[in-house]
């Protein structure tokens, strides 16, 4: 750090003036670890997590933020939190559900006209091409109210929201093709398709229904097409998770089930409970559906119209030989599609046993016409000894099941016994095992999904962590437990306590397939990806008023808000429209007027607007939100909401006492501001700075704020002819905020330079 004095103020330029950084600590690692008792493995897991200050982690992960709504982003090995992404719920910091442009995607999930304020997210995919993550897009589900989001990973924002037409509940969702062609949603809980249909309980068998949708997803817009997708109607099995094939399996899809047994509860009535009769059966369902010609049937308008939706019935489904059923392990979770396409694991809850169906058998018995029985809705059922390849014993409580980059290495997560277990579906030897803490649900490797599996790390996501961190209460985080498995031997290294729960599954990315934005271009509206109707330049702002609707179209930059000032009166509608005049990467700016319920993020080059009515007079400041800069205080007005009919008295605003002297002491300092400014320049253009976007951003900022000197320095001296010496002192002092937003900018350019390794250019 640099401190240097001009004039009267003293001046931290953070990084570009050069001095030494405090002394090194004398403790060595061997100090350390006696100290806090840390053993060599310690270190070693230490070690293997640690990512030094100024570097970044090798995966970004994308974990379901469960009761939240939301997601959350986390470094992998560091397991920093990095972001929670608001999806279907409100997420203050971001603005979303405050601004009006996130108010519309929000609006995407209502429900029969209403407004659902939580979301119970489960199961984000990452988008695919040819099988393997392309880091374009990320798609997650609500289990509570069967709804798709859309997250665009060029900003991390949720784009669109789409309700599933005939679903009351669903719990395996998101999947994707292997070339993002569809997103897979199963339905879980059974009931009527129609809206508003009731049908009670003893008719269950014959009126209530599962099914699986394929969402049409058109990834040059970048949105869920709705009436391109379509259902296939199931039994009232309670479906559950799925996985599309690949490879070989490419077209098909893999949706496992519970409760088979169709058995309705109901302890009131002296019947036992559900968990009784739906696990008093040996097997359930694994449903094995020929979507892409599912996809032709609906073209050729084989499917029937259900709430305005799409839907190929079972009759057809059978008819058109799309729809199959092959028993599976008892009450399973996840049908998990090797990443060569080749073979499908199942394991079940109340098994001991991963079964490795093999898709070659299956498609030689729908070809040979073998089916052992039919169900009772007349799908044809195939014999599980037919479909499978092997059976491999496991441990208690198998359950999701992820993949290695070395070929035929499979991770499956034991709940009951609290374990991961390694093994080979390939020869059915269980290679591994290592204790986690404790009853893992769902486990995930790196691209563990895809074709392509990356190895190196495992995160199990435990459901309890008891013993594991600080006690907060009856409310214990959720813990996510790095494992190394570069290994023979699997080696934990890390605990993550995930505040959010209850975060059901996590995909995580390499992180250099992901290729965000840092700005917009100056007008955007981020939701829509189109230039924004409130959008103005400098100078361009105004307000307009039409009848009692007031709009404003106004700017933010270091460190203003224009206008600094609405007037509106008692009853006025407000819309407020704040374009971010910045480029330079994470000068974000908030705004929010007090007690009016407003919010907005406005990251730079972003427009967006809120909207609210005046309903009580008084004065109502309003500031940015985001700390962006020294005068970040400073960075405020007023809404001045007048009583109807209120006349204004003639007056003048407050003076301040300001002499020649102080003037004469503003010109040397911004003099000597302007000199370090000079010299930070002659650094730039000297090296090849037009060769790193972010710098020349930084530069285009900066030279923006120094244009803005040459009004502000005309007003000073015209008004120091005219002896006006507090007008002067203020201009001068407008002139000297330029400066040092300008110098904020070159230093940070500067170093930016120095540290990506600029070299000299030739004059």
């Amino acid at each position: 750090m640099g401190k240097f004095t001009i004039g009267k103020v003293p001046l931290l330029l953070a990084a570009g003036l050069g001095l030494a950084a405090a002394a090194a600590s004398a403790d060595t690692l061997q100090d350390v670890a006696k100290t806090r008792g840390l053993s060599a493995q310690d270190l070693l897991a230490a070690a293997k997590t640690y990512v030094p200050t100024g570097k970044r982690d090798d995966f970004v992960a994308f974990s379901s933020g469960g009761q939240s709504g939301q997601v959350i982003v986390y470094g992998i090995p560091s397991m920093r939190i990095l972001k929670y992404i608001g999806v279907f719920t409100p997420e203050p910091w971001q603005g979303y559900g405050f601004d009006e442009e996130s108010k519309k995607v929000l609006a995407g999930g209502k429900i029969d006209g209403k407004d659902i304020t939580w979301g119970d997210t489960h199961h984000p995919a990452m988008s695919e091409t040819n099988g393997k993550y392309d880091g374009q897009f990320l798609f997650i589900n609500d289990k509570a109210n069967p709804r798709i989001a859309v997250i665009d990973l060029r900003d991390f924002e949720t784009k669109q929201i789409v309700v599933n037409p005939i679903f009351k509940s669903e719990h395996g969702g998101a999947f994707v093709t292997e070339n993002t062609d569809y997103i897979i949603e199963a339905a879980q809980y059974a009931a009527p398709l129609e809206n508003k249909k009731f049908y009670p309980l003893e008719e269950f068998n014959d009126k209530y229904r599962g099914g699986v949708t394929y969402w049409k997803f058109d990834r040059k817009e970048g949105r869920i097409k709705p009436n391109e997708s379509f259902s296939i109607e199931l039994p009232p099995y309670a479906q559950d998770l799925s996985d599309a094939g690949k490879g070989p399996s490419d077209g098909w899809s893999f949706t496992n089930s519970f409760c088979a047994e169709r058995y309705v509860g109901g302890i009131e009535k002296g019947r036992p409970p559900y968990e009784a009769g739906c696990s008093a059966k040996d097997t359930d369902y694994l449903h094995v559906i020929n979507w892409r010609k599912a996809a032709e049937l609906v073209k050729q308008g084989k499917a029937k119209k259900i709430n305005g939706h799409n839907v190929i019935m079972m009759e057809t489904a059978i008819k058109e030989g799309i729809l199959f059923l092959v028993p599976e392990n008892k009450s399973p979770h996840g049908a998990d599609v090797t990443p060569d396409g080749k073979n499908i694991i199942v394991s079940g809850k109340l098994d001991t046993h991963a079964t490795v169906f093999s898709f070659d058998k299956i498609m030689a018995a729908i070809k040979a016409g073998k089916f052992e029985s039919k169900d009772p809705y007349g799908i044809p059922v195939i014999a599980m000894a037919d479909a499978m390849d092997r059976q491999v014993q496991l441990g208690l409580g198998p359950l999701h099941t992820q993949f290695d980059s070395k070929p035929c290495i499979a991770y499956t997560s034991l709940y009951v016994d609290s374990q991961v277990a390694k093994w080979n579906y390939c020869n059915g030897q269980v290679l591994d095992k290592i204790s986690v803490q404790y009853n893992i649900g769902h486990l995930m490797t790196m691209e563990g999904d895809s074709t392509d599996p990356k190895g190196h790390y495992l995160v199990a996501l435990n459901k309890l962590a008891i013993d594991r961190f600080n006690p907060v209460g009856p409310l214990h985080p959720q813990n996510h437990q790095l494992i190394d498995i570069s290994g023979d031997k699997m080696q934990l290294l890390y605990d993550m306590p995930i505040p959010l729960g209850e975060p059901h599954y996590v995909v995580a990315i390499s992180a250099d397939k992901l290729k965000p934005g840092v700005r917009y271009k100056v007008g955007t509206d981020s939701r829509t990806d189109k230039p924004h109707p409130g959008a103005v330049r400098a100078g361009e702002e105004k307000t307009v008023r039409k009848g009692n609707k007031l709009e404003v179209f106004g700017t933010l930059i270091r460190s203003h808000i224009t206008p600094e000032t609405i007037e509106a009166e008692v009853g006025d509608e407000i819309t407020i429209n704040l374009t971010n005049l910045e480029r330079a990467e994470d000068e974000t700016h908030g705004f929010t007027v007090s007690t009016f319920n407003t919010h907005a993020s406005v990251e730079p080059g972003k427009t967006i607007s809120v909207k609210f009515k005046a309903d009580k007079e008084g004065v109502y400041p309003y500031y940015c939100t985001e700390f962006c800069s020294a005068l970040h205080l400073e960075m405020m007005g007023y809404l001045l909401v007048k009583p109807k009919g209120w006349k204004a008295v003639k007056t003048s605003l407050a003076k301040g006492s300001y002499s020649e002297a102080d003037y004469k002491a503003e010109l040397k300092k911004v003099a000597d501001t302007q000199a370090v400014i000079d010299s930070v320049v002659g650094y730039i253009t000297s090296v090849n700075f037009k060769d790193f976007p972010d710098v020349v951003a930084m530069v285009e900022d900066a030279t923006d704020q120094l244009g803005k000197m040459k009004d502000a320095k005309a007003k000073h001296e015209a008004a120091a002819a005219k002896k006006d010496w507090e007008q002067a002192n203020l201009w001068a002092e407008q002139v000297f905020q330029y400066q040092v937003k300008a110098a904020d900018l070159g230093l940070r350019a500067k170093t930016y330079l120095e540290q990506h390794g600029a070299h000299k250019v030739a004059k």
